[in-house]
């Protein structure tokens, strides 16, 4: 199409040209035929490309998604960019939809999807987007969208109170997590352990089997000549060992520091034992003990070569030196083998201690071992309670009992059943007929349980608050100090109306003393029939069973209803 537009274009210069032959309208003639190429050239292009957009909807709510809508229509072979990124602004691009393709004959038809919001109010514009096609771009219309509130009925919507915190308890512990890294750990000290003891017991074995101080310089003597360092040369390696062997020998039987003394010094020591009377040397032994050692020293460290077949001669002379050496150590005393035997059961001794001590720290390790896997598998406070016992653990686990307390009846459930008692508290008095108490514990003990029934001769008009505040007076006198009071209404489940107070304490164990832990309370009066009912708890918060136990007696409470009650609440 583009050359045929061209063609069309070069007859038309043509025929202008062939009009008029005047410079002017040469000139006149090309602008025109330029013009004409570009209209041309555009017409061609904008008939094979054609770029269109649409959106769903023109006014949404708050936060509501407009569907942005791009539809181009090219030739299958041209590259066409869309927008990427936040260009839609004041409203926000909340997902970019694939593009969607569909072939129609020798073109495509591409269509591009854009998810918009806005979260305020207000009338918006959606700005112009470029979409580039062969390096050509192409701008869109601007649209317009109002964004409106979301209404909300207050008179159909029901209000509700905000509801309290929640204690949220602790996530469990997760074993998995630990184990990675406490398994591998527990492992290196186990075998770390295993591997230490097992050392010292080789070490131990090893000189329990060492041979007496002569046969084992012999048996060296004979494993040295059964090596090849004088075939290959290795004088050096050679006169090490025989050194070694003459020293270790020296060391043992005679002079307990010839391993660490130098040549000179080991022969300073030796003519130092000579002549004090100590071993019988003979001096020619001595000196070839210093002639080998010098000799010795040269070959190691000055790297002197020695005399075809001196190695063989030195090695004779050493085992002689040996010879001569155990037939001048004096034969021990009944006094040194006497102090050898007793050594030699202090050895034994030691021996046995320190089994016992390995065994007790194995055990000690063992039983360490499986607190921690305990621990992590059911958790620590659990490996506690097994171990060292938990009250009130027992007591939230156990069987409960629920029964009947007092006139008007007061049905309660209990870990344990209340016991009758006298009141000291409450003075007797010609106006109360009958007064019954019952009690678990003592008020300075994890758990504290009172149910009190009181009733009156004649009728009295009671008054829950000030009944209350005689209860809390009662209170403080059996040892509650620094209370702190809080009150509220409270209803049975069969709707008896009662009062609450409940908050905390200490305990005063002695006078002037008081225990440091706080002691937490629940007390509940109930007034019917010319009578007082009272319930009592104090607890030590453990946080983890003593309100449980609590909550439950508390959530157990059920009263008689007497008939005077029932009447009235009949007439009513």
């Amino acid at each position: 199409m583009l050359e045929n537009n061209k063609n069309r274009i070069i007859k038309l210069e043509k025929a202008s040209f062939g009009f008029s032959q005047k410079p002017k309208l040469r000139v006149f003639a090309s602008l025109r035929a330029i013009s004409l190429l570009a209209f041309l050239v555009l017409f061609s292009f904008s008939s094979y490309s054609q770029v269109t957009t649409t959106i769903d909807t023109t006014d949404i709510r708050i936060g509501e998604e407009i569907h942005y809508t791009i539809q181009v229509e090219a030739d299958s072979t041209d590259l066409v960019l869309f927008p990427e990124g936040q260009t839609f602004k004041p409203l926000e691009v909340i997902e970019s939809y694939k593009i969607d393709t569909t072939r129609l004959q020798d073109k495509i038809k591409l269509i591009k999807k854009y998810g918009l919001t806005q979260f305020d109010s207000g009338a918006y514009t959606i700005p112009r987007q470029r979409i580039v096609i062969n390096n050509k771009p192409f701008d869109t219309d601007s649209l317009k969208v109002e964004v409106f509130n979301v209404l909300v009925d207050t008179t159909k919507q029901k209000m509700y109170h905000i509801k309290p915190a929640l204690e949220v308890k602790e996530p469990p512990f997760d074993f998995k997590e630990v184990a990675t890294w406490l398994i591998p750990i527990l492992i290196l000290i186990v075998v770390g352990v295993l591997l230490f003891f097992r050392r010292r017991k080789r070490k131990r074995e090893e000189a329990e089997q060492q041979l007496p101080p002569y046969e084992e310089a012999i048996e060296a003597l004979k494993e040295l000549d059964h090596s090849h360092y004088l075939e290959n040369d290795n004088s050096k390696r050679y006169y090490s060992e025989l050194t070694e062997i003459l020293k270790r020998y020296i060391d043992r039987e005679v002079d307990d520091t010839a391993l660490e003394s130098t040549s000179n010094e080991l022969i300073e020591r030796l003519m130092l034992h000579k002549d004090s009377g100590n071993f019988d040397f003979d001096t020619e032994t001595i000196k070839k003990i210093d002639d080998i050692l010098k000799r010795a020293d040269l070959i190691k460290f000055a790297k002197m070569k020695e005399q075809e077949g001196q190695a063989k001669v030195d090695r004779t002379v050493v085992e002689e030196i040996i010879n001569e050496t155990k037939e001048i150590i004096p034969e021990p005393t009944e006094e040194e083998l006497l102090q050898n035997a007793l050594y030699l059961e202090e050895l034994r001794k030691k021996a046995i201690k320190r089994k016992r001590i390995k065994i007790a720290l194995g055990t000690i390790g063992t039983l360490i071992l499986a607190a921690i896997i305990f621990g992590s598998i059911k958790g620590f406070d659990e490996l506690k309670d097994k171990v060292l016992g938990n009250e009130m653990r027992d007591l939230a686990e156990g069987r409960w009992i629920k029964s009947e307390y007092g006139s008007p009846l007061i049905i309660v459930e209990t870990p344990e059943v209340l016991v009758r008692t006298e009141d000291s508290l409450i003075p007797k008095s010609q106006v109360i007929k009958r007064k019954s108490v019952f009690t678990y514990g003592k008020i300075n003990d994890p758990l504290y349980v009172m149910v009190n029934s009181i009733q009156f001769n004649q009728e009295q008009k009671l008054e829950l608050e000030s009944s209350l505040d005689m209860m809390l007076s009662l209170l403080e006198k059996a040892g509650a100090k620094n209370l702190v009071v809080k009150r509220d209404d409270f209803t049975t489940e069969k709707g008896i109306e009662g009062i609450k107070a409940y908050g905390d304490f200490h305990v005063e164990v002695s006078k002037g003393k008081v225990l440091k832990k706080k002691s937490s309370y629940e007390l509940l009066l109930f007034a019917q029939e010319n009578g007082l009912q009272e319930v009592l708890v104090v607890y030590q918060d453990d946080g983890r069973f003593a309100k449980a136990i609590k909550d439950r007696i508390i959530n157990s409470i059920e009263l008689e209803i007497t008939p005077e009650t029932k009447k009235k609440e009949d007439g009513q």
